[in-house]
């Protein structure tokens, strides 16, 4: 097979060199706008199935070149580019994955996978950690019950970076997005939003993590699990979010600094949440020097012969181990792993399903059994409740 990785930052270098080792795949290009960190993998790993090449993925008429001839692209590009990879996926007719889908999209599902059946091409979405391995989480959760009631997860960190007191290992625009608008949560049978940052409570991660404040935040998940896991009555998703970025996240909502609306600043038109993200240090500079541990944590409650049971799962993994494996951090390499075994279940012949899936769909069990061998350890605990 012959795969494109589109989009060459921690997340997608992690999901290439997963791909790279898989026997199936013969040819895997690496492309993005700026090639420099593709061809440091290219060379540290040495492998002739591998080269580069610069595209700008806003433009349909350079995707259609790199696409054309290939089986699959994985984007991992910003999420509100994706519609157009999509796009250009189906019209070529090659297999697509990505990391996510921006939940304003959902009234445009069904005319994805109307389209991409037609073309008989697997468009499989939002296909990283959380979303990803979470709503997994949440499928194989659901599988251990008779019905199940409620899915949240838990999105924990305890990075440290070394001179920073204010940084995201995820994408800064999208991190502070995610916590500046208000925040979905499914409940008796609808989605209902509160506002952001709105409710501070205190989770308790498993070790080494510990307790850390969570807060619901808009996130795929919510939208996914009620959607696709049967007679769910809850759903929501919390992220760890320490105090002091959540001062500093409140206070540029308050003012508008949050805003991609342009405004002009002395007679120079820019955006104010570009601003924010231009003084805050690039996530691929933190690489090497982030401690600490990232952990998913996906809880199911539910009914079993009768008894009301919590199905509780999670994977975790330190933001030293990911260096040392693959030169990332803990959160691009879980993000980067969820899409490349998700692409393997393609390549494999356990997915064969044509049109839009999310991963919900998935063989939870198959894809969890992939896991342990990427150096992500799944653990999962039942408890009876009262």
């Amino acid at each position: 097979m012959k795969l494109v990785q589109l989009g060459c930052g921690i997340t997608g270098l992690v999901s290439a060199e997963h791909l790279e080792k898989n026997p199936r795949v013969k040819e895997l290009i690496l492309a993005d706008s700026k090639v420099d960190a593709a061809m440091d993998l290219a060379a540290r790993i040495g492998s002739e199935k591998i080269s580069t090449r610069e595209v700008d993925a806003t433009d349909t008429k350079s995707l259609k070149d790199l696409l054309s001839g290939c089986d699959m692209v994985i984007s991992a590009i910003p999420w509100f580019l994706n519609k157009r990879v999509i796009e250009t996926a189906i019209e070529v007719g090659v297999d697509y994955i990505d990391y996510s889908m921006a939940v304003d999209s959902v009234e445009e599902w069904d005319e994805i996978d109307r389209k991409s059946k037609d073309r008989g091409v697997t468009i499989l979405s939002s296909m990283g950690s959380d979303p990803g391995i979470s709503d997994v989480f949440a499928r194989y959760a659901a599988n251990k019950l008779d019905r199940a009631v409620s899915a949240r997860v838990m999105d924990g960190d305890t990075a440290t970076a070394e001179g920073h007191d204010f940084f995201s290992l995820w994408s800064p625009v999208e991190m502070l997005q995610e916590v500046t608008v208000p925040a979905a949560v499914f409940k008796d049978g609808k989605i209902t939003y509160v506002p952001p940052l709105d409710e501070r409570q205190m989770y308790e991660f498993p070790e080494p993590v510990g307790p850390l404040p969570v807060y619901n935040t808009m996130h795929e998940e919510t939208f996914l699990m009620s959607r696709f896991i049967e007679g769910l009555e809850y759903a929501d998703f919390r992220i760890a979010v320490d105090d002091g970025f959540a001062r500093v996240a409140n206070t540029l909502r308050k003012i508008g600094l949050h805003s991609l609306d342009p405004v002009e600043v002395k007679g120079v038109t820019v955006k104010p949440l570009d601003v924010v993200v231009a003084l805050m240090p690039r996530t691929v500079d933190l690489i090497g020097k982030t401690k600490g541990h990232a952990c998913v944590v996906v809880e199911v409650t539910g009914v079993k012969d009768g008894e009301r049971r919590l199905v509780k799962v999670w994977t975790s993994m330190s933001h030293e181990t990911a260096y040392d494996i693959c030169r990332s951090n803990a959160t691009g390499y879980v993000v980067g792993t969820g899409g490349a075994v998700g692409a393997e279940l393609l390549i494999s012949g356990h997915v064969k399903a044509k049109g839009l899936i999310f991963p919900e769909q998935l063989p939870a069990e198959e894809f969890v059994s992939r896991l342990p061998a990427k150096h992500l350890d799944v653990k999962e605990e039942i408890t009876v409740l009262q």
